[in-house]
């Protein structure tokens, strides 16, 4: 079983003008709404390719509410501990040829709830994965993704990690299964710009080195680089397309690397239904459907 956690989700709120101005009223062309988060993204992007999981993580108050019903009509199964305390965050995205992002800082999360996942991921056994994606409010701590993984340590759990800074630092010496930074975070780990291959590839050794079993490195516009457990270096080339959507490209991309190594046991394969996976997504107005990313899959 795959387990994604979301300590942040989102009701993501998308408005679509022709234009837009300070001086007057702003009215939409088109308005659509999703639910959002790294960790559920993923859910949903392993639902579509028939890989069973369970998101979890803290929803509150009735944007919560709506979450877990929408989430339930796309038959994604979820087990969210609700917080007793505000409501999950609305983030805006304006729409008018580029795009502007407002995210909500989101709901507070007390000790005891945390206490409350950490009970919930006692179910966890050999062989199962879990995919911590995101980062945490700025009241928690961020070692608290490593404090997950020291409790899951020894367990055969592989654990999943898409995130940055010290969040991603201090999971390393865990030895993750799979950490996916794209090469902007990987400069700001290592204060080195990130402007060629060889340089991706020495500084994705070093995050190897110091613990990460699989290191996948998102390029953009330039691909994707892995290197694997054994060390072998694989590259992919973007896929060519027009670019509609950006929200949810990388956790597609972490979706179907975990599906596609779930499926073959293969890291070739892997990261080609990776790649697929980001690039439907990023074709598309939302979340690619599986169609959408099998059709690349048969290009690549």
């Amino acid at each position: 079983m795959v387990y994604t956690v979301t300590f942040n989700p989102a009701l993501d709120y998308v408005m679509n003008l022709e234009s837009i101005s300070t001086d007057d009223i702003n009215r939409t062309r088109s308005e659509e709404l999703y639910y959002g988060g790294k960790g559920i993204n993923v859910s949903a992007i392993l639902t579509r390719l028939e890989i069973p999981n369970i998101a979890l993580g803290f929803t509150a108050g009735f944007t919560g509410q709506k979450i877990k019903e929408m989430m339930n009509s796309d038959g994604i199964k979820n087990d969210f501990i609700e917080l007793d305390n505000g409501f999950t965050r609305i983030n805006v995205k304006i729409k008018y040829g580029t795009e502007l992002d407002i995210n909500a800082n989101g709901p507070g999360i007390r000790k005891e709830k945390i206490e409350e996942l950490f009970g919930k991921l006692k179910s966890l056994k050999n062989g199962d994965y879990l995919i911590l994606a995101g980062s945490v409010p700025p009241d928690l701590p961020d070692d608290l993704y490593s404090k997950i993984l020291e409790k899951l340590d020894g367990r055969g759990v592989n654990a999943v990690v898409d995130t940055t800074g010290n969040q991603l630092l201090n999971v390393l010496k865990y030895k993750p299964f799979l950490i996916k930074p794209n090469h902007h975070e990987l400069s700001e780990l290592f204060g080195e710009e990130m402007d060629t291959t060889e340089k991706i590839t020495v500084y994705a050794r070093k995050l190897k080195e110091m613990g990460a079993k699989n290191v996948l490195v998102s390029r953009g516009g330039d691909g994707a680089l892995l290197i694997d457990e054994y060390g072998k270096v694989y590259l992919r080339d973007a896929v060519k397309g027009k670019l509609v959507n950006s929200v949810g490209c990388g956790d597609s991309m972490v979706a179907g690397f975990t599906a596609g190594y779930i499926k073959s046991h293969d890291y070739g394969e892997a990261l080609k239904l990776s790649v697929a996976s980001s690039a439907a997504t990023a074709f598309s107005s939302e979340l690619a459907k599986a169609d959408e990313i099998h059709n690349i899959y048969k290009t690549l």
